[in-house]
């Protein structure tokens, strides 16, 4: 009990549950050109912003130059490096750690480019090195990519994961709290479907900020109006401003969404799970009924406090 209130009122400081950079590394002969671009948002804070290019590393290559500068024609930091083979390699071995000088749920989109050939690997707190061959990948290490992805993010973040807690405590039934879950990944699933395509999307800091007012609202049903009815479907909605999270990353990355929602889905079944025992247990206890509206006013305070820090 006492690590879900610590993860409640730590909410905001760990708020960013869009972080995605995309890089790409242009191989000619044994010269190597990588450009960086991450949301301007994320690099502000740190000390110095040649950590970035200290923080990725491609085996074998000497680093010769480097420059990193603000673009302001699309709000991004923006990081070129050159790198220095002593042959020509036929693979790029690298390894990237962006998540310890941004955020612990940062993700890197590499698309590696030589001769004609590409090929593209994701950096993330589980996956921190990959070996880029520039050809095809299997459809076995596409599907287990992305799910792994799907999974990291949908567990990893923490509106997601409060969000599934607000279900739990929402949830009047085992059946209910079944068709909660499905509507808000159908949501979602219709997000991160549909946004990518369009011409129009939403910043990183609109998706946060709808993200953590979702929670305040779900919060105030429970406090409430706890008899209210159709939640299922004000879940349903609720769950398509979540999506957009998933959908600037599938944007982001070029990639299809069908094997990162099944690994998002896997993930937010197996938190529903967790907080359903937990909840379960709890009530086991018999604590007093004052006190059965404590998680739900925390997570109140921690939507509203996660906004109102969006604000500032």
């Amino acid at each position: 009990m006492k690590r879900i209130l610590l993860l409640l009122l730590a909410a905001p400081a760990a708020a960013h549950m869009v972080s995605v950079s995309t890089g790409d590394a242009i191989l000619e002969g044994s010269t190597l050109h990588y450009d960086l671009r991450m949301p301007l948002f994320e690099a502000r804070h740190l000390a110095k912003p040649d950590l970035l290019l200290d923080s990725i590393t491609f085996e074998g290559a000497q680093r010769t130059a480097a420059s990193c500068q603000e673009t302001a024609s699309d709000g991004s930091y923006r990081c070129t490096a050159t790198y220095q083979y002593k042959t020509t390699p036929d693979r790029l071995v690298v390894e990237c750690l962006f998540h310890k000088v941004t955020v612990p749920n940062h993700i890197h989109v590499l698309r590696a480019v030589s001769g004609g050939k590409t090929d593209q690997a994701v950096f993330e707190l589980t996956n921190t090195k990959a070996t880029l061959r520039f050809e095809p990948p299997s459809l076995m290490e596409v599907a287990v990519t992305r799910v792994s992805t799907g999974l990291a993010r949908a567990m990893g973040t923490v509106a997601p994961v409060l969000f599934i807690l607000a279900l739990v405590l929402a949830a009047r039934s085992r059946r209910e709290l079944v068709t909660l879950v499905a509507t808000f990944f159908v949501g979602q699933s219709i997000a991160a479907y549909v946004f990518p395509g369009l011409p129009w999307y939403p910043s990183e800091r609109f998706i946060e900020a709808a993200a953590a007012l979702t929670i305040a609202y779900l919060a105030v049903e429970i406090l409430l109006l706890p008899n209210a009815g159709q939640r299922w479907l004000v879940v349903g909605v609720l769950g398509v401003f979540h999506g957009l999270a998933f959908a600037e990353y599938l944007r982001s990355s070029q990639q299809g969404p069908a094997w990162f929602l099944a690994g998002a889905l896997a993930g937010e079944l197996l938190l529903a799970l967790l907080f359903g025992v937990l909840v379960h247990w709890i009530a086991r206890v018999r604590v007093p009924q004052w006190a059965q509206r404590v998680p739900a006013a925390l997570l109140l305070a921690a939507g509203l406090g996660w906004f109102g820090w969006l604000l500032v």
